[in-house]
């Protein structure tokens, strides 16, 4: 009867997304075959749950059609071999979910819906996608981190997230810490500063189970944060832990980073997350307009992925307009109403180069092109120079070495440029006015 259950496995196989299957059919076992039905087990009530509500009907069809015959479909939980459909009770550890203790996490809130059923699945991230799913599932013994690198936008957030999601509800006793890296330095900072810094390391050490660590790059320059952290995942590993890191550069490209820490981030798999292409961006627009309950007429729904390209984000941008402006003004969406929403959201890249960054940034803080690439580190040359390499990573698609060498800079340099703007944007307002203005204007396609 094996046998015949893997027949049936494989013709389920071909009707699903393959993730799909790989996370929730193949997990199913084979217990028996009596008069009344057909009795399978799965992991736990997470699993029975799930697989009841969106695979029941096409598992007891593909049944009925192997065996020629109209059996009923009963699903246990493994270990607890009395239940069925209609009368298996949830397993013991299930009814610990309401205990604070028991799914008590550490750090930011998980966003509901960043999980592995919402993520759209295509060229760009299945590695990514298999990856972290491997990790949540527990099927590989020898994988216990994953670094994801993308650029803003792509998913890796939805992917760390779903990590969390899926070990909380698979394994609702496990401890999962989701933070950024800033979190982590101004938690550290706080510790010390309160002379609690022994139950900092005791919370990081021996009470976490999961470490979800988003924007790793910000610990460049920050060496004591980088000694604590290095500790930590030390102890972690050896403790066969799971950590997801995740970033736009990558270890080797994070400056000013401790050499043990930076091995440390690149100990596991490092995968890529890349931009959607358009086939993608089609899944993903027809998944999250599933989920809204937006109708979107085929050619806006090929429209809007054709027209906004630059990231995920910018597509559910565009989604969420369409919708509301349809709604409030009690229109009909169609092509004009996209084109209307899509032309406030698309920036002129295509014309937009390292160039005509250079001549704006000169024009407003009243230098000259060759005191952008020169070495002087004097504050009125050093300033601007640092804000033209911002937005040039900001506005272009040139690769970090490519923006370095324009300003006759090391990529690290450039990397360090760019993390001194973001932190001053932060508390420096006439720099966050100088940078909304210049890029105000690279937008508007004025320059």
């Amino acid at each position: 009867m094996e046998a015949v259950w893997n027949e049936i496995k494989s013709a389920i196989k071909e009707k699903i997304p393959g993730h799909c299957y790989k996370m929730w059919i193949e997990p199913i076992a084979f217990d028996k075959t009596t008069e009344d039905g057909v009795f399978l087990s799965c992991p736990n009530q997470f699993y029975r749950k799930r697989i009841l509500t969106n695979y029941a009907d096409l598992m007891e069809t593909e049944v009925n059609r192997v065996l020629g015959k109209s059996y009923k479909l009963f699903l246990d939980v493994r270990k607890q071999a009395k239940g069925s459909l209609a009368g298996a009770s949830p397993a013991q550890h299930q009814m610990l979910l309401p205990s604070i203790h028991s799914k008590m996490y550490s750090g930011r809130m998980l966003r509901r819906n960043f999980t592995f059923d919402q993520f759209v699945v295509g060229k760009n991230n299945g590695l990514a996608y298999s990856a972290a799913l491997s990790l949540a599932s527990r099927k590989s013994s020898q994988q216990n981190s994953v670094f994801l690198l993308s650029k803003t936008g792509n998913g890796k957030s939805h992917l760390s997230q779903a990590v969390g999601h899926h070990i909380l509800s698979a394994f609702p006793t496990e401890r999962v810490f989701y933070i950024t890296a800033e979190d982590f330095t101004n938690e550290m900072t706080y510790s010390f500063q309160n002379n609690s810094i022994g139950k900092f390391k005791e919370k990081y050490q021996n009470q976490c189970d999961v470490l979800l660590m988003e924007d790793v790059h910000y610990l460049s320059g920050k060496g004591r944060t980088q000694q604590e952290l290095a500790l930590v995942l030390d102890t972690l590993f050896e403790a066969d832990k799971k950590i997801i890191f995740s970033s736009c550069y990558l270890p080797g490209d994070i400056p000013k980073l401790d050499e043990k820490l930076r091995s440390r981030l690149g100990y596991g798999l490092i995968s890529t997350i890349k931009t959607p292409g358009y086939k993608t961006r089609v899944k993903i627009l027809q998944k999250k307009s599933a989920v809204n309950g937006c109708k979107l007429p085929q050619e806006v729904m090929h429209y809007l992925a054709d027209a906004l390209a630059e990231n995920v984000r910018q597509l559910e941008s565009g989604l969420i307009g369409v919708a509301a402006k349809s709604s409030l003004l009690g229109m009909g969406i169609d092509l004009n109403l996209a084109e209307s929403v899509v032309k406030n959201i698309v920036r002129q890249r295509k014309t937009i180069t390292v160039a005509v960054i250079k001549k704006l940034v000169c024009e407003q803080y009243k230098v000259n092109q060759n005191d952008l690439v020169s070495r002087s580190r004097k504050q009125r040359i050093l300033k601007p120079r640092q804000v033209a390499i911002y937005l040039s990573r900001r506005y272009t698609d040139q690769p970090l070495q490519a923006i370095g060498k324009s300003f006759n800079r090391y990529h690290a340099t450039a990397l360090h440029a760019i993390g001194c703007v973001e932190r001053e944007l932060k508390h420096n307002a006439p720099l966050k006015q100088h940078v909304k203005y210049l890029s105000k204007k690279l937008e508007s396609g004025n320059f």
